[in-house]
């Protein structure tokens, strides 16, 4: 039984980003959903450090807060932006959070993301699956049957459109200019 969403699913969805090829939620997002200051969850988790391993919890590194910075248009640490590194949790931090974190308010909120997470891993999983189900039929098919090819680059089509119809999240790492 699911019980009613103190917040959008879509406000969640959009603070979770992708940083080196995980999927993390940054420690100011986490600490306004909670409706916590950002020092409170920074000093519960550095008081219980060892529920944080480093899959769990880690910190940027200056180049990817500026890439950051840039790409969401936050401001420098001189005009009221951050002023520690932030701290970027893995789907095992945000759950780890809330043996940290227990007021009424962090714990609904915990669940609520952890479901999406979830939500979005079986998303994946499912696409993963019917691509994989396709693949093996299309092996299956004789060269000469060209109609049925035909279906079948089709619908390898529309499930890619569904898999990038959504905008990327996460940031764009700088390549080096020459």
């Amino acid at each position: 039984m699911q019980t009613e969403s103190l917040i959008p699913n879509e406000i969640i969805l959009q603070k979770i980003i992708v940083i080196r090829n995980q999927k993390i939620m940054l420690d100011a997002d986490l600490a306004e959903l909670y409706k916590v200051e950002t020092k409170y969850l920074k000093r519960q988790v550095k008081r219980n450090s060892e529920r944080f391993p480093s899959d769990f919890m880690f910190e940027l590194t200056p180049e990817e807060l500026e890439i950051l910075r840039c790409q969401f248009g936050t401001s420098s640490s001189n005009w009221g932006g951050t002023r520690y590194v932030p701290m970027a949790f893995t789907e095992q931090g945000v759950a780890m959070l809330s043996s940290v974190l227990n007021s009424p308010i962090a714990i609904k909120v915990n669940i609520q993301i952890i479901r999406i997470f979830t939500k979005m891993r079986e998303f994946i999983t499912t696409h993963q699956e019917i691509q994989l189900k396709m693949d093996e039929l299309e092996s299956r098919l004789n060269d000469h049957d060209e109609r049925i090819m035909t279906i079948f680059n089709c619908m390898k089509e529309l499930l890619l459109d569904a898999i990038t119809d959504r905008p990327a999240i996460g940031f764009k790492q700088k390549t080096a200019s020459k």
